[in-house]
């Protein structure tokens, strides 16, 4: 990787030193801080690759996010520049607990980093991964538990549909049920057909709908369409709601784009910015009054 330094300067950290495993916390938090998980790309309608050295031009110098192929496939490279130890394998994301084919379907990149072992991690494999949106702040050791991050609670188990892979589970609140991956190493030439389709099928959901989603410390915050949201902690230990806001102008959105995610779009023209206001809102309004139907 060519510019180790500016995608530092873009997490806001120093040089973290060699691997080790409090770099790699401080690495995969300010990732999902700063770096957001969105499809704006995609709904602006320009094509983007899967090849890691043009995502991390997108997030080093246009300041942009990605979504798991971008932001794994970078932050993959930023790791091994770095000189740690990691892997990419082939996932697949069920966006329902009824989701017909759960499994490595290769609509995810997930990652694993190996030789840092600690009394949590024995092994020293971890599961790290900046491209589950409202999922992981920091990462897992990769072996069955339950674990707590802020007020999100997830499940690490050996897959029961891919042989020798891994089952993460979500929190109940989140955006998606789980994710299955393979335990064979990958590369970018296994997402680029999925990846195709994501960026342009009338079916995708990123086609369909704009999403953007940043993970703190305390909850996350998510864009979808035109509906701002921030998740905490409840009183009684669980996730509650604690903004939701439709956003109904195209400064109030945009202002959103940047202040809650730091997405400020500079090198967009005006006519292209307006034109993914318009798109937006009516998206948007398809879905109201899809809500409004009676059943």
């Amino acid at each position: 990787m060519r510019d180790v330094r500016g995608y530092l300067a873009r997490l806001g950290l120093p040089d973290p030193g060699p691997p080790s495993v409090a770099a790699l916390f401080a690495l995969h938090r300010a990732h999902v801080e700063r770096v957001p998980y969105e499809n704006l790309e995609i709904q602006l309608g320009c094509p983007t690759t899967v090849d890691p050295d043009e995502s991390v031009e997108r997030i080093v110098r246009r300041r942009r996010g990605g979504y798991c192929f971008h932001l794994n496939g970078a932050f993959a490279a930023l790791l091994a520049a770095l000189g740690y130890r990691v892997r990419w394998h082939v996932g697949g994301v069920q966006n329902a607990p009824d989701d017909p084919a759960p499994g490595a379907s290769g609509n995810h990149l997930a990652l694993t980093v190996h030789g840092l072992t600690t009394p949590e991690c024995p092994d020293g494999v971890w599961f790290v991964d900046v491209g589950l949106g409202d999922a992981l702040h920091e990462p897992l050791p990769l072996r069955p538990g339950v674990f707590r991050q802020g007020p999100f609670t997830y499940a690490l188990d050996r897959s029961a549909v891919v042989p020798f892979g891994w089952r993460f589970d979500h929190d109940p609140s989140g955006s998606f049920s789980g994710m299955d991956f393979a335990p064979g190493s990958a590369g970018p030439e296994d997402f680029a057909a999925t990846h195709a389709w994501l960026s342009t099928s009338p079916e995708s959901p990123f086609v369909r709908t704009l999403a953007v989603q940043r993970r703190d410390a305390s909850g996350v915050d998510i864009l979808r369409g035109r509906v701002l949201t921030r998740l905490e902690g409840s009183a009684a230990g669980g996730v509650a709601v604690r903004r939701k806001e439709e956003l109904t102008t195209l400064s109030s959105w945009y202002a959103a784009l940047a202040d809650v995610f730091g997405l400020t779009l500079d090198d967009v023209p005006q006519q292209r910015r307006r034109m993914l206001w318009e798109r937006v809102c009516r998206a948007h309004e398809e879905w109201a009054a899809a809500r409004r139907v009676p059943a």
